[in-house]
């Protein structure tokens, strides 16, 4: 006879939300503000062209854009955990205030850039913080919900900030002033409601380290992350995820001008895929959070595979919304779990090197994956999908492989 106590009912969106401390729910909204201001990434080469720069000019500074964002995920980590979270967020938004806001002043090319990088670096530094604090404050059950709704503010942010930056861009006479000017004072007012609000590094709760865990006393930072081999391999399956996901963005436009399709489409298929998002990951992830998190992820990963392979077909627009809701369900699936896992991973005290080494992979496979993607298509043409989605089904199979299964409880 088995005498199994019943399983916890898995937490609801809303009870997850009302029960969460005032700190978490001032993250969730200093991610949406994060993202809603980011209008730097959106028209800097928009911006740079208006001010008489050369086409060739303003792609090297989308090119510094992306170094920034990689050196700054993996700063944000060793930030975190030596000054704390509440710390590092407040430096990230002061500093991307004031770096935002210079570049307008900025004449000399040389010093733009090294601006431009500096901006985008310091912006990265509020996600490693965010993600620690967040998972901090919330119990182990839960973080696959309040991950869920951290992806929530995101796209909430990312599919706003292109509306207000353009509002903003009328509003000052069609004018990069208000745009640049607004983002940096969305940033400051943040890093004061953030040093207001957010718990100081001394106030966090001290939670013991599980002895059992691979990773040992002797090392620190980001060699003791490394030194764990199941969260390297998760590593090298966020790089590969990024690369893919990154796609849609870069290459599948490239495509569709060659073939002629209607840019319609192609707007089409992204408003989808923000509009399925924004929808249904809540909804799902009451269901997905119950699963084991290497099942999650390996169908979510494949899920994105298999989309973008669908783009391969030479079925017109067709390919091209199809492709995009595969995908779509496949992120839906697996980001939230894909986004907490790394809070789990590791040690407390190392919590803050495990989501900055994540995130600082994830902006290095938005940051490759463009050049791998345009490279093969120059060469291979429409190939380029099932050849890109093997890295997707490589990426599914380690992250079966290097998330431990979970362990049952109950007595037999």
């Amino acid at each position: 006879m088995t005498d199994t106590a019943p399983a916890p009912a898995a937490p609801r969106v809303w009870e997850t939300f009302r029960d969460s401390p005032a700190a978490a729910k001032v993250i969730l909204a200093g991610v949406t503000v994060n993202r809603l201001s980011g209008f730097l990434q959106i028209f800097i080469v928009l911006y740079l062209t208006h001010e008489g720069f050369s086409s060739e000019q303003a792609v090297i500074a989308v090119g510094c854009y992306g170094g920034g964002a990689v050196v700054g995920a993996l700063a944000g980590g060793t930030a975190t955990e030596r000054l704390g979270p509440r710390a590092a967020t407040v430096i990230s938004m002061a500093a991307t205030a004031v770096l935002t806001a210079s570049l307008l002043y900025t004449p000399n090319y040389l010093l733009l850039l090294a601006f431009v990088a500096a901006a985008s670096a310091c912006t990265q530094l509020f996600r490693p913080a965010s993600s620690t604090l967040l998972s901090s404050l919330i119990e182990s059950e839960r973080q696959t919900m309040i991950f869920a709704m951290y992806r929530l503010g995101l796209n909430l942010g990312a599919t706003g900030a292109p509306l207000v930056g353009y509002g903003l861009y009328n509003l000052g006479g069609e004018s990069f002033v208000y745009v640049f000017w607004g983002e940096a004072a969305i940033a400051a007012a943040y890093a004061a409601l953030a040093y207001a609000t957010l718990p100081s590094k001394s106030a966090l709760p001290v939670v013991p380290d599980d002895p059992d865990q691979t990773v040992t006393k002797a090392r620190g930072g980001y060699a003791a992350v490394l030194a764990d081999r199941r969260f390297a391999l998760y590593l090298v399956a966020t790089l590969l995820h990024s690369a893919v996901f990154v796609q849609y963005v870069t290459t599948l436009p490239l495509q569709v001008e060659d073939r002629g399709i209607a840019l319609f489409w192609y707007t089409l298929a992204v408003s989808v895929n923000g509009a399925i998002v924004i929808a249904f990951e809540l909804a799902i992830t009451k269901i997905t959070q119950r699963l084991a998190a290497r099942t999650v992820l390996a169908a979510g990963f494949a899920l994105v595979g298999a989309g973008v392979a669908f783009y391969a077909l030479p079925i017109g627009p067709a390919a091209l919304i199809v492709g995009t809701l595969i995908w779509s369900l496949g992120e839906i699936i697996s980001g939230p779990a894909f986004f907490a896992h790394p809070a789990k991973a590791g040690p407390a005290r190392l919590k803050a090197h495990y989501l900055g080494s994540f995130h600082f992979m994830f902006s290095l496979g938005i940051a490759v994956g463009p050049l791998v993607g345009g490279w093969l298509y120059l060469h291979i043409g429409s190939l380029v999908w099932p050849a890109i989605a093997t890295a997707s089904l490589a990426a599914a199979a380690i992250a079966w492989t290097c998330i431990p299964r979970p362990e049952r409880h109950g007595n037999a």
